[in-house]
């Protein structure tokens, strides 16, 4: 893989374009016995990461175990390139996964960014994975704001109308998630297998479970590498 510690901001754009051709969004027509959320922890102003996978069965979302990695990155923080600083860590971490998932939901936008290249995205073409994006702030697009009850979904589109995702209300009167296909996944089928992940959370259950633990592990309170549980 390319070193993203040397890449320039126009040289990172120049790679999203080149990924972007790759992304297929097509429908999953795969089994579906496994599921994983991916979550990252880092302070903009530091160069170090803590990414974390946790692997969830599925359709019971039991966990069984998480992976997580520390690591060294010096690509700056820019709003729309932070997959450079969070792809080659989660890579890492996606390496120490014993099992891997059927469909990975990772924290952050699929195809719902400026270049169509969001994390999910991003990562998903590097590992020739299935992926959701699953975020909690919209980065780009134009919606209606969904129903206040828990399923009400509307379109996320661009200025052209194009559909890059979904809006879910994912629990009652709380804030919507934005939901956007990564990679080998269709828009109708993001919002499907996401609602099936919820557990009476806002978050869907594998990036909550990971975004527990990828903190915990940067305050120290649980150790790097693979814990089956």
């Amino acid at each position: 893989m390319i070193n993203y510690n040397e890449l320039t901001v126009p040289e990172a754009t120049r790679l999203q374009q080149e990924l972007k051709a790759a992304v297929k969004v097509i429908p999953y027509t795969g089994p579906l016995h496994y599921v994983a959320g991916a979550d990252i922890s880092f302070n903009k102003f530091s160069t170090t990461v803590y990414a974390g996978i946790v692997l969830l069965a599925f359709p019971s979302l039991v966990p069984i175990g998480y992976s997580l990695v520390k690591k060294e990155v010096l690509f700056p923080y820019v709003p729309g390139f932070l997959a450079f600083r969070e792809v080659p860590a989660l890579l890492d971490a996606w390496e120490q996964l014993p099992v891997k998932p059927d469909i990975l939901v990772v924290d952050g936008h699929g195809i719902a960014h400026p270049r169509r290249m969001g994390i999910a995205s991003h990562f998903g073409v590097l590992a020739n994975q299935p992926s959701i994006g699953s975020a909690k702030k919209k980065l780009f697009g134009i919606y209606e704001e969904p129903g206040p009850e828990k399923g009400s979904y509307t379109p996320l589109t661009d200025k052209k109308g194009e559909q890059l995702g979904n809006v879910l209300r994912s629990k009652n009167k709380v804030k919507p998630i934005f939901v956007s296909p990564g990679h080998l996944v269709d828009i109708p089928g993001s919002l499907e297998i996401l609602e099936k992940c919820l557990k009476g959370y806002r978050l869907p259950e594998p990036t909550r479970l990971a975004h527990n633990a990828v903190n915990q592990f940067r305050l120290g309170e649980i150790p790097a590498g693979w814990t089956a549980l």
